[in-house]
């Protein structure tokens, strides 16, 4: 396919290839029109497209090996606009998110969204993905920032939805349609967010007990909850987990304030004079609450890095209760084996966990469906967001169509009639 003024590489796709998800030739767009150009020639010619920035979620869903054509957006990055008074920021789909950190921090501003390798991870993925760390508690998704879009429809026309300025209006979210699709329905070309100013003082304290003792730290964790704490982040690591960051084998609590000074000491104090009978206690502050969070964020696999590992590796986001993350916890301890070894934490408060799971493909597999029965027992669910082709051949990664299935396949007809972009990446082979 010959674009006029468009860069163009050939590159060698076969089957054997890990992740899948990628075309027999890349664009590399920088500019709107280009990617506009591409698309509405790929629908044209009948072309598949896969879409990509950062490459880190090659393995979140599809049951496609191949397509015609990737078009990255790795080039397309950079900050459009910036309103300090307003708060908001308008930004470029390439554009990593510790780059768009950089950027916000010379103005003492930050977007308040945490995902898994903020190095390699763009923001026009962690849109296109609905992303979120463990700050969500506080901050929320990144379907709460959102503000604007920019999109290129699969026939070539460019739409714009919400706005650039923060205001309440009637009708219809159109911003909502989009975040979360895996770029089945539009090119994400530019997202407008609200921002937040970089708090003044930062804290993470980790409460531990032993495996015996973790029901003394689920009713600590609710008595977080039900006191007049902010914490930004209530998260719960397993043992295996935290015997990787800390060496000691244990449940850990992780729970940060973000404040003035004089606030996040105060809730200090009462964590302290709070906590279970036995429990450990340690406190960071600032540089080391910081450095913690970048090492957090760095643990799990993705496409990027997991592509020469010999093991088997998968990671899976399981959505239930606030309550339930621990019982589901418990409950997934049992599957620990020489065949897969499972590394988790849980938000309380948001009910996210995400479970790294590394071992024989046949392990995984079987950890896999055991996981997805405990989910489901609880009324949960389990998303498979990082998997290698092989295992997304045996295993659903989306777990099954939801009976809302129909809204989503009328929508992408309608807006996508020939399945040119990221075809039978989203639920049910959308």
């Amino acid at each position: 396919m010959d674009i006029q003024g468009v860069s163009e590489e050939r590159q060698n796709v076969s089957l054997e290839d890990k992740f899948g998800n990628k075309g027999s030739t890349i664009f590399r767009a920088t500019t709107e029109a280009e990617i506009s150009k591409i698309v509405r020639q790929a629908d044209k010619e009948g072309k598949s497209i896969a879409i990509e920035s950062g490459g880190t979620k090659r393995g979140y869903g599809g049951v496609k090996n191949d397509y015609d054509i990737t078009l990255s957006l790795k080039n397309y990055k950079g900050v459009v606009e910036h309103n300090v008074g307003d708060m908001t920021v308008t930004v470029r789909p390439g554009t990593t998110i510790t780059e768009l950190q950089d950027f916000l921090r010379e103005h003492n501003q930050m977007v308040s969204i945490d995902p898994n390798w903020p190095d390699q991870a763009t923001i026009g993925g962690v849109i296109a993905t609905n992303e979120s760390g463990s700050k969500r508690l506080k901050y929320g998704s990144a379907r709460d920032l959102v503000i604007g879009l920019r999109l290129v429809y699969a026939n070539g026309e460019i739409i714009r939805t919400g706005a650039k300025v923060v205001k309440n209006v009637a009708g219809y979210d159109m911003n909502k349609l989009f975040i979360g699709a895996m770029g089945t329905l539009g090119v994400i070309t530019e997202i407008t967010m609200k921002l937040r100013p970089l708090p003044k003082f930062e804290s993470l304290v980790q409460v531990s007990l032993p495996a015996e003792k973790i029901d003394a730290l689920k009713t600590f964790a609710i008595a977080i909850q039900d006191s007049m704490l902010e914490p930004v982040s209530l998260e719960l690591m397993n043992p295996v987990l935290s015997k990787k960051l800390t060496g000691r084998e244990e449940y850990r609590l992780l729970i940060a304030f973000e404040d003035v000074e004089k606030a996040v000491r105060y809730q200090e104090d009462w964590v302290e004079n709070h906590k279970p009978e036995g429990a450990d206690l340690e406190v960071h502050r600032n540089e080391e609450a910081q450095e913690f969070w970048r090492t957090f964020s760095a643990l799990a696999p993705n496409s990027l890095t997991d592509d020469q590992n010999e093991k088997t590796q998968a990671i899976l986001k399981v959505g239930s209760k606030n309550i339930d993350v621990f019982e589901i916890m418990k409950e997934l301890s049992s599957l620990q084996s020489s065949s897969v070894t499972i590394e988790g934490h849980g938000g309380m408060g948001h009910g996210i966990s995400q479970y790294t799971l590394s071992g024989t493909h046949e392990g995984v597999v079987a950890a896999i469906e055991e996981i997805r029965k405990i989910a489901e027992s609880k009324k949960g669910y389990t998303i498979g967001t990082h998997l290698p082709f092989e295992l997304r051949k045996q295993v659903d990664a989306w777990g099954g169509k939801t009976s809302s299935f129909f809204l989503f396949e009328g929508i992408k007809k309608k807006v996508d009639p020939r399945n040119t972009l990221n075809h039978q990446r989203f639920i049910g082979g959308i």
